[in-house]
């Protein structure tokens, strides 16, 4: 046998396995990674960028904790863009377009140097397990491979189907063949599996696109990054493009319905809601004479442009006549059509929240074959499977985030107490208590509690040691400087349409005009500009945009960190997993039946299953809050 035992075996080379992988081997278990194509690591086989709305708090977070993802997206940026800045900070979203050559490449360079981490190109075909305990894997090459935990990763592989038209066949990317037979072994053992779809577009071949008709779309004047650590923002950057479809380009795509697998029946399973395919979209919003379409590069040395919005499964001949049809694209040829993929899931709601499979002990399951969609979703699972994998086989408690502490902990739980029936993709208006999870705080948030579990090292926490201390040192200079009514500080005030002061007056009380900014206020007081101008050049923009966003929103943040204490209280109340819910006939039928299915943790978890009524909690506080 030419495989030692490992404590930890991934399956799958995707964002969630290349996060579960780093993670435990820094963790001290011994991981192998095997994967189908290595050249194929984190490759970007849908939209090259990361982040987004929702999506770049999430990568924010990964990196808080110790994870790479914000600095494999830091190292490939082609632009950087902080979106829904118009809006309050809660709902400010990091998002960069990446180099997804680079990106695939800076991911492969650390996982070979990763220490306790090994590299495998096969396919696993099979789980070995003893009793209800996983305890390795087989592969196509027919190896044998013991492992004391396995984490599932496989993506769109599973069983995964390509559509294009009347075209089809096994696959789980174009070009890259599926995986057949461990989706049937799960089934076989007694997990329940569902069918999801996806799709991309075509990439356009940038020579034949008239950018002139097309409107440009640039980077931030002032590019931030995702990574908390000392990678370097961005010092030039890629233009966005915007197009347009038109009603000539609907009608081309029409008269292909009746070879698109999405409407022939060929497709059974729900695509993902918030990101349709065209036809899809041309179906579902027939009142709309347009579609906008972003057109993204794919690479600095690339001539390969990504169609954001214009995914499809139709014939390549239509395809390519309704992109003719876009202005702009008239000449435009391509490098690779788009297409659909079909593939196996598992509803996540057999999971433990450590995202261990309840049915089989050390078997873990992240990323698309929970149901999620997207690199970020996916990315934040794989890398919290690998920390409850390696801590469960050190013997330790298990790492779980709450709703109010992580987006990841709010995507986690609504898998595990909601499931799903389509992709799941997050989404600021998920979070409850967005105001405290915003993206400007995740160091502040979990990067001590990685420290604590051993992945976040030393210099992470340092860096966030140093940065709460001059946060706090610049809100108290804030707080406890006045301002006069002198002539400079009211011209000031009246520049910016806000009234002038009378009397003495609070920085910190000023501040919280929101026609005012820290920049505006510091410049007629030098104690708070002399605190701004002597904070570390590395971290006086992230601590004075933090500073301004804790006193200026104070109240809110504040009240919501108050609701989410008293919520806590429902979470802190455990259920017992065996429990027969069946005998407390003071619950509904309802009830009964979900909590049974579902098996929460904690009534906080309960509360949050469709059709466990507030009156059915209450039953639960009296029957468990005294345990």
């Amino acid at each position: 046998m030419i495989f030692k035992t490992y404590d930890v075996v991934v399956v799958g080379g995707g964002h969630a396995g290349a996060e579960a992988a780093a993670a435990a081997a820094r963790m001290g278990c011994h991981v192998l990674l095997v994967t189908q194509m290595l050249d194929t690591i984190c490759q970007m086989s849908c939209n090259p960028a990361m982040g987004g709305v929702a999506k770049g708090q999430i990568v924010r977070e990964i990196d808080a904790l110790g994870g790479w993802s914000g600095i494999v997206t830091d190292r490939s940026t082609l632009q950087f863009r902080m979106l829904n800045r118009s809006k309050g900070p809660a709902m400010w979203s990091p998002r960069a377009q990446c180099d997804r050559m680079q990106f695939s490449l800076h991911w492969r360079n650390i996982l070979e140097s990763t220490q306790n981490l090994d590299l495998w190109q096969d396919e696993v075909t099979e789980l070995i397990t003893e009793g209800n305990a996983v305890k390795g894997v087989r592969t196509l090459m027919g190896h044998r491979i013991p492992a004391s935990a396995v984490i599932l990763t496989n993506g769109t592989f599973l069983n995964g189907h390509i559509f294009i038209g009347e075209s089809h066949w096994q696959g789980g990317r174009i070009s890259e063949n599926a995986s057949l037979n461990l989706s049937n072994q799960l089934k076989d053992i007694g997990f329940e599996v569902k069918k999801l779809k996806t799709g991309t577009p075509v990439r356009v071949d940038g020579r034949t696109i008239d950018f002139s008709k097309l409107q440009e779309q640039k980077g931030d004047t002032n590019p931030s990054k995702f990574s908390f650590s000392n990678t370097p923002p961005v010092s030039h950057q890629r233009s966005c493009f915007i197009a347009n479809t038109n009603l000539t380009t609907h009608e081309i795509l029409r008269k292909g319905f009746e070879q698109s697998p999405l409407f022939t029946g060929k497709i059974n399973g729900r695509g993902p809601r918030y990101c349709p395919s065209i036809e899809d979209k041309i179906c579902r919003f027939a009142d709309k004479d347009h579609h906008q379409l972003f057109v993204e590069p794919e690479g600095w040395h690339s001539q390969s442009y990504y169609l954001n919005g214009f995914s499809s499964s139709l014939p390549i001949e239509v395809q390519l006549g309704a992109l003719h049809s876009i202005c702009g694209f008239e000449n435009a040829r391509i490098f690779k059509p788009g297409y659909a993929v079909e593939y196996d899931y598992f509803p996540p709601i057999q999971l433990r929240y450590t995202l261990e499979t309840k049915m089989i002990e050390n078997l873990y399951f992240a990323g698309q074959i929970n149901g999620t969609t997207g690199y970020e979703e996916a990315a934040c699972q794989g890398l919290m499977a690998g920390i409850n994998a390696a801590l469960k086989l050190h013997g330790k408690v298990p790492f779980i985030l709450e709703r109010s502490q992580a987006y990841i902990g709010v995507l986690i739980d609504d898998l595990i107490t909601k499931g799903v029936d389509e992709p799941y993709r997050m989404f600021t208006s998920r979070a409850e208590y967005r105001i405290l999870l915003r993206q400007d705080t995740a160091d502040l948030r979990l990067t001590p509690l990685a420290y604590g579990i051993g992945l976040a090292d030393e210099e992470r926490m340092r860096r966030v040691e140093q940065k709460k201390l001059h946060l706090n040192s610049l809100i108290d200079t804030i707080n406890t400087t006045h301002l006069l009514p002198s002539t400079d500080t009211n011209t000031m005030l009246s520049n910016h349409c806000s009234v002038p002061i009378q009397q003495k007056t609070a920085l910190a009380t000023l501040l919280q005009r929101p026609e005012l900014n820290l920049t505006d206020l510091s410049s007629c007081s030098n104690s708070c500009h002399t605190a701004i101008e002597n904070l570390p050049d590395d971290i006086r923009d992230e601590v004075e945009e933090e500073a301004e966003i804790m006193i200026k929103y104070k109240h809110y943040i504040d009240k919501e960190q108050e609701v989410a204490s008293r919520i806590l209280k429902f979470e802190q109340v455990t259920l017992p997993h065996d429990f027969d819910y069946y005998s407390l006939t003071a619950l509904s039928y309802e009830a009964r039946e979900k909590l049974s299915q579902h098996r929460p943790t904690s009534i906080g978890a309960a509360s949050r299953i469709s059709g466990v009524s507030p009156a059915d909690i209450s039953v639960l506080l009296v029957n468990f809050s005294g345990r």
